[in-house]
């Protein structure tokens, strides 16, 4: 998975609005390396991704190591050495290392050799297969993924697709062709001033299928032969070649991203946005007028009410009024903030749920400005990680917030499955999928290392800091609420059809999803089909969005619970909002039979966790909304009326 940002500008309208013309330019975070002409230019080597098959549909969601043995490619002369990654880059499923490809900055190559393979026909098999699912290299020159040109037929303009195919079919017979010979086209720029330094801002690769029956020459080369098939009956011997081509350019290096960031149709985007601004402001103004009319005529009557009371005034227009008084959402004022069945775990959630909030709020901000630049790879995982890390004070603060809030006695096993339960729920997932790449030997497989590193950085830094914000929690003054809670808990009567639980679930969830739906699209192409995300512009107003959406449908529905005296809106309030979450799995099932075609237990298994996955932590996410948001309303509301 690659999630890239886009170049950042001086303000933060510039940024939103150079989002969809994909204006690369970024923060120095890499700087720019130059070289001198005749200079080597590392080539390396990253893993080998499946990307969708000419039925355009991905037939697998695992990726293997470049030197994977039965792939049998070339390897140095010293053997393949690992290049330093990021964290975020490690998890993302990058693997880059050293190749034995020699590029020397200005310097034409034709035909040069690199080695002659023999597949044994159970490596052909496998190769095989890999190629007919559709499988595409991935090389690295300078930071820039080597790809291939590709027009846009709808708007006619040319883009670079990072990765290139293993091999393909064959047109005239319907064989599967093995991509053995590799033109390279690297587009350099001369520093101004100064022609002798260069840097490379372009790198294309065109793979061709050649069988040399000898030795490879610049005439063989150059001539069509016959493809490379390989046999799966018998041993293919296999040489591979490539030529080298430097092209001068004029794009800058700081804007040689922009031909990488495409928008297959940016008029979905601005309609997707502007379509959800509308259901946004509707509904803002429909929540306004229903509740601020009928709050404000709510609360005028009730303290009128209270107001006779009080002057001891009787008699048939009081004892009306009287009767009035018997409905409504004051009726439950003495159970409103009466404590919540299972306190403990909704604290533990809402206490994740504000951790998740602000660390989606800030990568957002710091991909919209630039800070994760395409050429840092794995910035924007790791930046995801470090931030929920340190805000782990966060998450303990606000839920010990509210766990003391509920009148909760546990306090110290709150403060304990704080930063452990969900985080614990997230990582054995991650575990037992990882299981399942281990076992088909996939580079996406993270290492153990890397996952006692997590497991440190958690406990040293994120579980402590969670301790912190949980003891201040506890020890900063109770929120009280505004009026007193009765002792015996009202009998609640039967509610309508639309405010039962399952039906107001999904009735308030279908909202927010709403507002992501287009941008979830993109987001899941990025993922399962290895494209390069960058548009944190319509990320960040798409956030927005949710989160006004989210907060507004789950107010009107506690306000209409209330009124129907159903005073347990607490929990309502964190499903309702979180019942997107369930749209969204839903919608990932409708995407895994329209665009995929997984054949296998693993590959099933893997996509089914993930989504699973990522569905669980938006529940959390928006239910925590819904709730913050419905806990202020009924604070609001009740601290405005007078109660005896």
């Amino acid at each position: 998975m690659q999630l890239r940002s886009h170049a950042p500008s001086e303000a933060l309208l510039v940024a939103l609005l150079a989002a969809p013309l994909a204006s690369a330019f970024y923060l120095p975070g890499v700087a720019p390396t130059t070289y001198k002409e005749g200079e080597i230019v590392p080539l390396y080597v990253n893993a080998i991704r499946p990307v969708a098959a000419p039925d355009a549909l991905l037939h697998s969601v695992v990726s293997y190591d470049y030197y994977h043995p039965p792939f049998g490619f070339c390897q140095p002369d010293n053997g393949p050495q690992s290049v330093g990654e990021s964290l975020g880059s490690i998890l993302f499923g990058d693997r880059i290392k050293t190749s034995p490809f020699e590029l020397k900055m200005g310097k034409n190559e034709t035909c040069k050799q690199l080695c002659k393979v023999t597949y044994p026909k159970d490596s052909a098999l496998f190769v095989n297969q890999r190629m007919r699912s559709g499988i595409s290299l991935n090389w690295l020159v300078d930071g820039l993924p080597a790809g291939q040109k590709i027009i846009d037929e709808l708007t006619n303009t040319e883009f670079y697709n990072p990765g290139f195919l293993l091999g393909q079919e064959n047109p005239a017979d319907g064989r599967i062709i093995f991509n053995n010979h590799y033109d390279i086209y690297i587009e350099y720029h001369e520093v101004s001033g100064n022609p002798d330094r260069r840097r490379v801002v372009g790198v294309l690769v065109q793979p061709e299928s050649k069988k040399y029956t000898g030795t490879a020459t610049p005439d063989s080369c150059a001539r069509q032969l016959e493809p490379v098939v390989l046999d799966e009956n018998g041993d293919t011997d296999v040489q591979f070649t490539y030529t080298v081509n430097w092209i001068p350019s004029t794009t800058a290096w700081a804007t040689r991203w922009d031909k990488y960031l495409h928008v297959f149709d940016p008029k979905i985007h601005w309609f997707s946005l502007i379509n959800s601004a509308v259901i946004v402001v509707f509904l803002v103004l429909t929540v306004m007028s229903v509740l601020v009319r009928a709050l404000k005529r709510d609360i005028a009557r009730y303290n009128r009410l209270d107001q006779i009371n009080l002057d001891d005034l009787s008699g048939t227009s009081a004892l009306e009024d009287g009767v009035q008084e018997d409905s409504g959402w004051k009726l439950v004022h003495g159970d409103v903030f009466r404590t919540p069945s299972h306190p403990l775990l909704l604290s533990i959630f809402l206490g994740n749920g504000a951790q998740l909030f602000v660390m989606t709020g800030f990568t957002i901000c710091f991909a919209l400005l630039g800070f994760l630049s395409p050429s840092n790879r794995g910035s924007l995982g790791t930046i995801m990680i470090l931030l929920y890390t340190v805000l782990g004070f966060v998450g303990g603060y606000a839920s010990a917030r509210v766990y003391k809030a509920m009148q909760g006695e546990k306090w110290k096993l709150n403060i304990a499955l704080t930063p452990l339960l969900v985080p614990g729920i997230v990582f054995a997932t991650f575990f037992l999928l990882d299981l399942f790449l281990w076992a088909k030997q996939s580079s996406g497989a993270v290492p153990f290392t890397t996952m006692m590193v997590i497991i440190l950085i958690w406990f040293i830094i994120s579980v402590p800091l969670s301790f912190a914000g949980s003891w201040l929690g506890f020890r900063a003054a109770v929120i009280e609420p505004p009026v007193r809670t009765n002792q015996i808990p009202r009998q609640i009567p039967p509610t309508t059809t639309y405010l039962k639980p399952i039906p107001s679930m999904l009735l308030v969830g279908i909202l927010p999803f709403g507002a992501i739906f287009v941008e979830l699209y993109f987001i899941m192409s990025s993922i399962w089909f290895s494209k390069i995300y960058y548009m944190f512009g319509f990320l960040f107003l798409c956030y927005g969005l949710m989160i006004i959406t989210c907060a507004a449908v789950t107010v009107l529905m506690v306000y209409f619970l209330l009124c129907s005296e159903n005073y347990n809106w607490q929990w309502r309030s964190f499903l309702a909002a979180g019942a997107s979450a369930g749209y969204i799995f839903v919608n990932a099932l409708i995407y895994w039979v329209g665009h995929l075609s997984l054949g296998g237990l693993a590959g099933s298994v893997l996509y089914m966790g993930y989504s699973l996955l990522i569905s669980f932590l938006f529940f959390i996410l928006t239910g925590s909304i819904g709730f913050f948001s419905s806990w202020w309303f009924v604070r609001k509301i009740y601290s405005s009326i007078k109660i005896d």
